[in-house]
């Protein structure tokens, strides 16, 4: 009974520490970096060789069913919670994603 409780809430990707999704971002050959948020924040500084695509837009779906699947996307926002979403959407639909826990700002300066 609890595993089945526990299976509900149970995400289907995994939200990585700083360090940790910055490590295998960088192991993961092929390896795309995900920015969900919007256009104006990402123009005020993003993670270097990120690619910007706004969750919060009606046409998210459409542009992420474009993306290769055999990608690994290793995806980030603000604080975690729009990236959270993504990756829910995202790893619903087949993708292998990785959700960076906390937002931009866990992102290791170093």
């Amino acid at each position: 009974m609890f595993n089945f409780i526990k299976n509900l809430f149970k995400s289907n990707y995994d939200s990585l520490s700083g360090a940790t999704f910055r490590s295998q971002y960088q192991a993961t050959a092929g390896a795309v970096l995900l920015d969900v948020r919007t256009p104006g924040e990402y123009s005020r500084g993003s993670i270097k060789g990120a690619k910007n695509i706004n969750v919060s837009a009606s046409d998210f779906g459409q542009k992420i069913a474009r993306l290769d699947k055999d990608k690994t996307y290793f995806v980030f926002c603000a604080a975690g919670a729009r990236s959270g979403s993504a990756c829910n959407l995202m790893a619903s639909q087949g993708f292998k994603v990785y959700n960076l826990s906390g937002g931009i700002r866990n992102w290791p300066k170093s």
